[in-house]
């Protein structure tokens, strides 16, 4: 079942089933038609997202369990609606000791039967890195002990962390010596610092917490999957979101079985992050991705393009830093591949040294050619990954290897372009040499691209580069400042062609920054001279208070305050600020590191942001800011939430965006929602929600309108004007956005030869839609 829209709700101790099942009426009344619920299988511990899953198997009880689950599926089918779960076929979480799975694996090494379940290298010992320093200093600081709970005995460091001791240990586990009786277990305990080099099991990007699963076997699949089938056999769920679908071995096998297993009533979109130009491969049977594609061009279309000038030249004057991503984005990528990804990098390597003795062409390279052709790889590789499989490859990788190769070539040494060709050849599928081999190459190829595109962009870059916010987030390509008009409208073509039920989102639990946040930050790009005007402004009140903080800290400092300014500014504002500087300084490693905390250097940071928003002065001068961009901010929002409405596809409200969504970066975009206001809000809605319950009345009314019907651009005489048409069965839908400083008088003429005057579309508000 293809849902309506759909309402993304975080669940966690805090927030419950229950708590779910008593909004479900406010929810029906607001217009969604299905529940899109974070993991609810049993994560690590008071988990406050669901994403390190201990057991797939069971529902997990501090959320309230099967029985509170299905009493929430009994309401919601009271009313004609359902339930979509996010799964997490990747990874799974390890930290805590309550992995039965991967404590086996620790109890029995490869004779577990968990061991298929993990990507580990049997060759050594699971190199578990838990100790603060080397096991020799660990064992003589009395870190390392052995204890006996429940009858069986235990490893134990720091009095926290518990490792299964062998069954064939445990007779003599309290008098063997420690070093002797840890030399015997399948695991050796490790400084953590140890794992970006030695680590021998695939983890999720750097988090050392959560181990990589082997879901392309089809073993380990139908094992971790039983729950979702039984779920979605009995009728409780209606469709699955997968969780960084990249990360698996095969994502299109994956996404074509879990197809076949699920049906074709299964609504199932995938958390795929689609790189410039690149496109969903439309074999894999999924209904499209979870939508960071569709926030991108939302997002970028409220930009206006001659800024990226101006803009860059303001940061690069402030903070010394490129004015363009380019260099930041490449600088991230080698120093992300030498520091946290040493240890992926040459078990890549040495997948291809040994695929190389096996194939006739690859005589003479050695493996030093090989190592560099694909460490200079992965410093330009265009989009997440490639999907070949070591014998073959969809058509869709050729120009992703091309411009590959074309961004490769300056930084090939002279001479090994044909190690390149030859690398190529293999992700190709062309030149497999051993069959099994080249698998196994391949595969590790591209489960390291993947995270080192994320870490590098997404984790480093857009911390380090702020020519501006807005254009930092999950999915973007903040190496170009806008999306036209008419690219947008070709966007939405497409989209209506091949993805009509793809998910339409403007805001996750993994966003940079709340959607209206972004939508105010968007105004700048329409007034850069008159922003750097204000930055004057603001850096002589902020002066005083800035010694020996970085000008370019400070002014991404100055967009944060601004883009989430609320409208009474207090401590606890200042601490979710605080929280947001903190994690972007160390995610930036320039002046901080979650490895090595600068905590004084973050420290007084921090105390420039609370100065600033309790200084009358740096109050004044935002708040008359604001004022002065307010309707165009308010404009900016209200064309994304029409958008989202009314273009083809399945709309997402991530928890309490109904209201005004001014978050930062997680945890504060997963914060509690007062929802009881929300509730009451609804009886008189401001502008925002208004027009959300208006445009999701009209697709519970004509639901196939919105996914089945055309999508045609209409041509106004304005250019800051954004109209088009959606026809259906007789049914038509003009929709109008003003976008920027708004529409002056002018007419739009639609495809259906319907003309309209803009000063009548936009009499009372910045959005106009009409069905007829």
């Amino acid at each position: 079942m293809i849902p309506r829209a759909t309402y993304r709700l975080q669940f966690h101790a805090g927030f419950t089933f229950a708590d779910a099942e008593a909004l479900v009426p406010y929810l029906d009344q607001l217009g969604i038609s299905h529940i899109y619920a974070s993991p609810i299988t049993v994560a690590a511990p008071r988990s406050t997202h669901g994403y390190d899953v201990v057991d797939p198997t069971r529902i997990n009880p501090e959320l309230g369990g099967e029985g509170a689950f299905r009493s929430l599926v009994a309401a919601l089918r009271a009313r004609d609606m359902g339930v979509i779960i996010d799964i997490v076929p990747n990874h799974m979480g390890v930290a805590t000791g309550t992995n039965a799975w991967w404590n086996d694996v620790l109890r029995h090494g490869k004779g577990s039967r968990y061991a298929d379940v993990f990507d580990i290298d049997w060759s050594r010992p699971i190199l578990l890195p838990v100790l603060g320093t080397s096991l020799r200093e660990a064992l003589a600081n009395g870190a390392v002990t052995v204890e006996q709970h429940d009858g069986q005995w235990s490893i134990v460091a720091y009095g926290e962390h518990r490792f299964p001791i062998r069954d064939e240990d445990q007779a003599h586990a309290s008098t063997h010596d420690l070093k002797s009786l840890l030399e015997r277990q399948n695991y050796r305990l490790a400084w953590w610092r140890t794992a970006n080099d030695e680590l021998n099991w695939r983890r999720f990007f750097t988090i050392n917490e959560l181990a990589g699963v082997r879901a392309e076997d089809p073993a380990v699949f139908d094992l971790t999957h039983a729950l979702y089938f039984r779920l979605h056999d009995e009728g409780l769920i209606d469709g699955v979101r997968v969780d960084h679908v990249d990360g698996l071995t095969d994502p299109a096998a994956y996404c074509r079985r879990l197809r076949a297993r699920l049906g074709d009533d299964a609504w199932i979109v995938v958390e795929k992050i689609l790189g410039p130009g690149e496109a969903l491969p439309r074999d894999w049977g999924v209904d499209g991705t979870s939508g960071y594609d569709f926030m991108e061009q939302a997002s970028a279309v409220l930009h206006d393009p001659a800024s990226a000038a101006p803009l860059g030249q303001l940061w690069h004057e402030l903070s010394g830093r490129p004015a363009d991503l380019g260099p930041e984005e490449l600088l991230a990528r080698q120093q992300l591949l030498a520091w946290q990804f040493t240890g992926q990098l040459e078990a890549c390597v040495a997948a291809f040294v040994t695929l190389a003795a096996s194939t006739p062409d690859a005589s003479g390279i050695t493996p030093a050619m090989l190592r560099r052709a694909i460490e200079r790889l992965l410093w330009v590789f265009p989009v997440y990954r490639t999907y070949g499989t070591g014998s073959a490859a969809p058509a869709s990788d050729e120009p992703i290897r091309a411009e590959a190769r074309r961004r490769v070539t300056p930084h090939v040494p002279p001479g090994e372009g044909a190690v390149v060709n030859l690398i190529f050849a293999w992700l190709a599928g062309t030149d497999p040499g051993d069959p099994t081999l080249a698998s196994e190459a391949v595969r590790r190829f591209q489960q390291l691209s993947a995270p080192i595109a994320a870490k590098a962009l997404e984790d480093t870059a857009f911390y380090r580069y702020g020519r501006l916010l807005s254009r930092n987030d999950v999915g973007f390509d903040a190496a170009w400042m806008s999306l036209s008009i008419a690219d947008f409208h070709a966007a939405m073509q497409e989209r209506a062609a091949h993805w009509p039920a793809a998910m339409l989102t403007t805001a996750t639990h993994d966003h940079k920054r709340g959607e209206d946040s972004r939508a105010r930050l968007a105004v700048l790009s329409a007034i850069p001279d008159r922003w750097r005007e204000e930055v004057a402004r603001w850096e002589a009140i902020a002066d005083p208070l800035s010694a020996g903080i970085d000008r370019g800290d400070r002014y991404m400092l100055f967009q944060s305050l601004l883009g989430a300014w609320p409208d009474a500014p207090d401590d606890a504002f200042a601490m979710r600020i605080a929280g947001w500087q903190t994690k972007a300084l160390r995610e930036a490693k320039l002046r901080s590191s979650w490895e090595a905390p600068d905590e004084a250097y973050e420290q007084r940071c921090n105390d420039l942001a609370k100065s600033l928003i309790k200084n009358s002065a740096f109050c004044a001068a935002i708040g008359d800011f604001l004022v002065e961009i307010w309707s165009v901010a308010m404009r900016n929002s209200l064309a994304a939430v029409c958008l989202r409405y009314t273009v083809t596809g399945i709309p997402d409200l991530y928890q309490g965006c109904e209201c005004e969504d001014l978050t930062l970066v997680d945890p504060d975009n997963r914060r509690p929602i007062d929802f009881h206001a929300n509730e009451s809000a609804l009886a008189d809605p401001p502008a925002k929600m208004r027009l959300i319950r208006d445009l999701l009345a009209l697709r519970r009314e004509h639901p196939t309108l919105f996914t089945a019907g055309s999508y045609e651009p209409a041509n106004s005489s304005k250019g800051s004007i954004m109209a088009f048409e959606r026809r259906l069965d007789g049914r038509t839908l003009r929709v109008a956005v003003s976008l920027g400083d708004g529409a002056t008088c002018g007419t739009i003429v639609f495809p259906s030869g319907a003309v309209r005057q803009t000063a009548d579309c936009f009499a009372t508000s910045s959005t106009w839609f009409e069905l007829t």
